[in-house]
């Protein structure tokens, strides 16, 4: 399987959005570029802020679509097509309730799961044949839908956004990986972490 040249991490931008549950995809992408030494800049054509970096070696193109959550397929896209880059060779970070905080897992191929981001990308390229980090943010608990969008909207507690953070260093960590292409590994690694 191809490796990555293209990752994207989800969030709602603004200051008020920072540090919600459903920024777990800025929080990862914003930590690997301060691992890198990369900065953000805004690209108008992408709807985004794009950055460029190497990973052991490998040119990656870092994405954070500006367009508000539920629109971030429109930035995605263009960056597909401006970059020249196959969905099959994109990363998405993505906050997911179904997984509880300090869980983080790879996954490719799929439907959206009732993540906005991920259904508007779904819609607009026809299938959901690309790469995701699912970060968990835990649920509200069962039967609580009405909880949901304060929740996934809401900031999390201290213990819980120490445990997101200490899943996306593990996820940064398997990173090198995937980027060349050794997705069981990466897996493997991320998945049965202690």
């Amino acid at each position: 399987m191809a490796g990555l040249r293209l990752i994207v991490g989800l969030g709602n931008p603004g200051p008020e959005h920072l540090r919600s549950r459903h920024n777990a995809g800025f929080w990862f992408i914003d930590a690997l570029a301060l691992r890198l030494g990369v900065g953000f800049t805004a690209e108008g054509k992408l709807f985004g802020a794009v950055a460029q970096a190497t990973i052991d070696d490998q040119p990656v193109r870092l994405l954070k679509p500006m367009t508000f959550m539920n629109l971030s397929g429109k930035s995605i896209t263009a960056a597909l097509r401006f970059w020249k880059i196959e969905p099959e060779e994109m990363l998405i970070a993505h906050d997911d309730l179904d997984l509880p905080p300090g869980a983080a897992r790879l996954k490719f191929d799929g439907g959206h799961g009732g993540q906005n981001g991920l259904r508007d990308t779904i819609r607009l390229l026809g299938h959901g044949r690309f790469h995701r980090l699912r970060i968990g943010i835990g649920h509200p608990g069962p039967g609580r839908q009405e909880l949901v969008v304060p929740w996934v909207l809401g900031r999390p507690s201290g213990s819980d956004e120490a445990a997101m953070l200490e899943a996306i260093s593990a996820a940064e960590d398997v990173l090198p990986l995937a980027v060349a292409g050794n997705f069981p590994e990466a897996m493997k690694r991320l998945h049965t972490r202690a």
